[in-house]
């Protein structure tokens, strides 16, 4: 075997595609045949197997080269090469005969005999036939000898021609089936093969293919014969990876057989299943086969595409496909290597560009150069779209369509900034002329989606190129005049966008910062003057910027120097806020030109974040006193400086006092004239002389109403409000504590702290009231503890009335609560414990006591039940149904169908139980007893009409009836017992008539049978 067939190879180490997991000895048995393997590229050091392949280059091969010199004639070989078929057989006719003769003719003369002659025949005969097979035995020899020399001899393997080979066994007489004749086409087949196929580092030109079978079909070798040369040239590779110790060597021969694989395929076609056993030979499974095949059409198919540019036509397309479905490569494949080669392309293109975008000597020139290579993209774009919507694109090689980056170098976060930059300069160039065309924002949008740009960041390159543009066309127009001039500006302004293709929201947008700049640079010195003030005018007119907007500028802008001055008045505290404070908040409030509620919402809300840590304070201190004593701080804060702040943006004097509180404080005894008698609420709206004591009133404009809830408003006033009752208290050593009462001017600072807490007059008497009535409650619980009330209990409470100053109807409330629990828990008591009736129930309910919310639904039922009860156990008989159903249910408010169905449900269980209860007291000989079982058992039949009862011993029922009946019961009573019992009409009047008698008479037959 030959080594030079492939060579090794330095290349790196990726992961051999197929493996070989056979050994000799799996080697099925085969055909022998005498092959020689040419050596058609240069050969390695057999001692080196692993010498690099780099300066290793595979000369075209040559007809000598491939198929060896002229072999020669030896022997008998040239007698017989010049012998045609007719003279060979003439020939072996001939020297048959004239050994036949001369044997004959040399036995008969030394043998003299006859016999002699025949053997003489016979002997010289058989070497005549010797020498005459010999000399048709070497005709196939002879043929395949000139075979090969005719071979050999051609110019190339093209210039073979089945003709002629054809021709070489018909002068020789000899079949392509012949051994050595058809062993010469398979040595000659295998030696070409061997030489077209590259070696394992070299790629698949293309032609092979076609080159071996147009050879096969010259040489006119079989199939089979053929396929059995392909496998043994893959034997030849398996023995050379064996032969081959290193890695590089063993890669090699695996891409070798890849390729083998490969081409053997393509040979045979579909027959290529059942003449190349691979699977079987060499132990190689489907997969491999597969990926064999897939590989090496892919390399095809890329160095196919390799030659191809952006100069893409149909015949091209067409071309593609036709060698794709010859390579056997897949649509999903071949649209990848398309796809890929497309992009390759592209970023071509886009290195380029990108190159001289980032040159050091970055110049006009190359900023051209770049856009000429995005225009290059764009056309290329173009073509490809619409080549995939030609109506015979079926036709068309897979992957025909839009361009794409993605899977590329490109497709990646890194580069997306160098994407960006390329799709900003084409923005910037598309409206370098100072519009935007309609072909450039088609152009626009492909080039988007051909470097894959978000829609928000393409969009967010084109807004920042086109503001900057738009503010550069603003300009001009500013400066040229043009703007002012114009008839409508708002027209002249939306003709500017439609230009540049520019939303006019974001016109608008840039209008206003316009007015921001122009407005900061008036108010540098901290105020407007006329002139400012026209200015700012002009560029709002001009710029048809509506007035909100302007009034948002101005409150943002001239509202931050505003709030900066209150800042400072309020950093100034209690005695820092002097003349020159009040100029500089005046000045701002003034100067600025700001609007009394604009300079008062800025004010109020910084006042009002002081006035929250005031409240933070308050709530996080440790007792109650503390708190309150943050708030005593928040309501001089408010006096001192909040009030003289709000008056210095009015532009009012701080001495003036305020009308609309004094109104407010007339006003408000009208409307809580009831109220008047709590001493807390009097106090907190001091007279004249309290007043001028206390000096001026706090501001109540700005206020905490919105910033707190009502309940943490009204917690903040009922802690100062307390503080107010109780004082200070001061703890001193051992334990003790001094309580420092505090006079009524406090309840004027308690004034003032609900008007910074927002309070409404409502708010502020409800706080006064909840702790007059928590007051009153309190004590009133301690004098009506056992919940009766007495003359002395009533003076009592009169007292505590008039001290706590609580009005009379509210203290009659609570008084009235207090006694209602305490006897609603003694009725409850009394119905659980049985010492409650209906008859007790409806003289309190007249009496005025409201039963329904003093007594459990549950209870209700229950005593609803036990009166039923009772009526049925009264012995009377009686059941009154109005009473029952309808009178009782309602002074207990009880459901009346709910009613009825406990009614029911007792009477059918006492029916039973008066029956069995009156013959119990029959035996006992109680006759009074038996008379009220009996009336109960019609009450119950009355409620519940039954059918007879049964007995087991009906004497027992004769003497039942025989007592009732002597106790003069009403006819119609008489007579429903009679058929509750089952008496007939005859045993009842003989019943009658016998009296007491049948009384005794049972008595003792009962008395007998015990």
């Amino acid at each position: 075997m030959n080594p030079s067939l492939l060579t090794a190879s330095s290349s790196s180490h990726p992961r051999p595609l197929l493996s070989f997991p056979f050994t000799p000895n799996s080697l099925p048995t085969r055909r022998r045949y005498r092959i020689s393997f040419p050596r058609y590229s240069l050969s390695t050091d057999d001692h080196s197997p692993t010498s690099t392949s780099s300066s290793q280059t595979t000369a075209t091969p040559t007809s000598p080269d491939i198929f060896g010199g002229a072999k020669e004639l030896t022997g008998i070989q040239p007698v017989v090469e010049k012998l045609s078929p007719p003279a060979r057989l003439a020939t072996s006719a001939v020297i048959l005969a004239g050994a036949l003769a001369a044997g004959y003719g040399l036995g008969l003369r030394f043998g003299g005999n006859r016999n002699a002659a025949l053997g003489g025949a016979a002997i010289l005969g058989a070497a005549g036939g010797a020498a005459a097979y010999a000399v048709n035995a070497a005709v196939p020899e002879v043929a395949a000898v000139s075979l090969h020399n005719y071979v050999a001899g051609c110019d190339g393997p093209e210039a073979v021609k089945r003709e002629d080979i054809e021709n070489i066994a018909k002068k020789y007489g000899v079949s392509k089936q012949d051994e050595a004749f058809n062993m010469e086409l398979s040595d000659l087949y295998c030696r070409f093969v061997s030489s077209v196929l590259p070696s394992g580092s070299e790629d698949l030109r293309g032609d092979e293919v076609e080159t071996i079978i147009s050879f096969k079909n010259a040489l006119g070798i079989d199939d089979p014969d053929a396929a059995s040369m392909h496998m043994e040239i893959g034997r030849r590779i398996f023995r050379q990876r064996l032969e081959t110790g290193d890695r590089d060597g063993d890669l090699e021969q695996r891409r070798a057989f890849q390729k083998l694989i490969y081409v053997s395929t393509l040979v045979f076609g579909d027959a290529s299943t059942f003449l190349l056993p691979w699977k079987r030979v060499f132990k190689v499974t489907d997969a491999q086969v597969e990926i064999a095949i897939r590989d090496n059409a892919k390399q095809l198919y890329a160095s196919k595409l390799s030659s191809i540019g952006r100069d893409i036509d149909m015949e091209l397309l067409v071309s593609l496909r036709e060698a794709q479905l010859k390579y056997k490569l897949s649509d999903e494949l071949a649209k990848d290597l398309f796809m890929e080669h497309k992009r390759k392309l592209v970023e071509e293109n886009i290195s380029m560009a990108l190159n001289l975008l980032k040159s050091r000597t970055r110049t006009i020139g190359g900023v051209k150069q770049a856009l000429e290579e995005l225009d290059k993209i764009l056309a290329f774009n173009d073509l490809l779209v619409s080549l995939s919507k030609h109506p015979d694109a079926e036709r068309f090689a897979p992957g025909v369509g839009p361009v794409s980056l993605v899977g590329g170098d490109y497709d990646s976060d890194r580069k997306m900034d160098d994407l960006k930059l390329l799709y900003r300069t084409y923005v910037t160039d598309s409206l370098s002329g100072g519009r935007m065309e309609k072909h450039k924002l088609i152009a626009l949008n492909q080039l988007r989606n051909i470097l894959g740009l978000g829609n928000k960041e393409a969009e967010a390159i084109i807004l920042d190129v086109t503001s900057k543009v738009y503010q550069k066309r603003l300009s001009e127009a500013f400066q040229s005049g043009d703007l002012e001039m114009a008839d409508s500006k708002a027209a002249f302004l939306q003709n500017l966008c439609e230009e540049l293709h520019f939303d006019p929201q974001k016109a608008s947008d840039i209008h206003e910062e316009i007015y921001r700049r122009k407005l900061q640079q008036c108010v540098s010195d901290g105020e407007l003057d006329e002139n400012d003030v026209a200015a700012l005018l002009k560029v709002r007119v001009m710029l048809c910027i509506p007035q909100q907007t302007v009034d948002a500028a101005h409150s943002d802008i001239c509202g931050s120097l505003f709030e900066k001055a209150v800042k400072d008045a309020i950093a100034s505290g209690v005695d820092g806020y002097d003349a020159d404070v009040k100029t500089a908040v005046r000045k701002a409030a003034h100067g600025l030109r700001l609007t009394r509620e604009a300079a008062m919402s800025i004010a109020s809300k910084a006042v009002r974040k002081v006035f929250l840590n005031y409240v933070k304070r308050s709530r996080s201190a440790e007792n109650r006193t503390e708190s309150a004593k943050e708030l005593k701080k928040m309501i001089a804060f408010n006096t001192l400086v909040v009030t003289q702040l709000v008056a210095d943006i009015k532009g009012e004097s701080s001495d003036t006092p305020s009308e609309e509180p004094v109104k407010e404080e007339l006003n408000q005894p009208d409307e809580d004239d009831e109220w008047e008698s709590l001493q807390t609420l009097r106090k907190i709206r001091p007279n004249k002389e309290l007043t001028a004591k206390m000096g001026k009133p706090g501001q109540t404009e700005i206020t905490l109403k919105d910033d707190l809830s009502e309940r943490d408003r009204m917690d903040l006033y009922r802690t100062y409000l307390l503080y107010c009752l109780t004082g200070e208290v001061t703890r001193i050593p051992f334990g003790a504590q001094i309580t420092t009462k505090r006079d009524d001017s406090e309840y004027v600072l308690l004034n003032q702290l609900g008007g910074i807490l927002g309070l409404t007059t409502e708010e502020t008497v409800e706080v006064h009231r909840s702790l007059a009535e928590q007051a009153f409650r309190q004590q009133a619980e301690v004098i009506l503890a056992d919940g009766q009330l007495t003359k002395a209990r009533v003076e009592q409470l009169n007292e505590l009335q008039k001290n706590v100053g609580l009005p009379g109807p509210y203290a009659q409330k609570i008084i009235k609560s207090i006694t209602t629990t305490k006897m609603a828990a003694a009725i409850e008591t009394a119905i659980a414990q049985g010492r409650l009736n209906i008859k007790q129930i409806r003289e309190l309910k007249e009496a005025g006591v409201d039963l329904d919310n003093m007594i459990s639904e549950s209870l209700r039922e229950n005593l609803f039940k036990k009166t039923v009860d009772e009526i049925f156990s009264s012995g009377t008989g009686e059941f009154d149904e109005e009473e029952v159903y309808e009178k009782i249910p309602a002074d207990l408010k009880v459901n009346s169908q709910k009613a009825k169905g406990v009614v029911h449900d007792l009477a059918r269980t006492r029916l039973s139980n008066s029956l069995i209860q009156a013959v119990a007291l029959l035996r006992q000989r109680n006759r009074q007893g038996v008379v009220s079982s009996l009336s109960d058992l019609l009450a119950c039949d009355k409620a519940v009409p039954s059918e007879p009862l049964s007995w087991e011993v009906p004497e027992e029922l004769a003497d039942l009836f025989a007592i009732y009946a002597k106790s003069n019961p009403a006819p119609e009573k008489l007579s429903r017992l009679q058929y509750l019992l089952g008496i007939s009409d005859s045993v009842a009047a003989a019943v009658q008539d016998m009296g007491d008698g049948l009384l005794s008479v049972g008595s003792e037959e009962e008395k007998f049978v015990f």
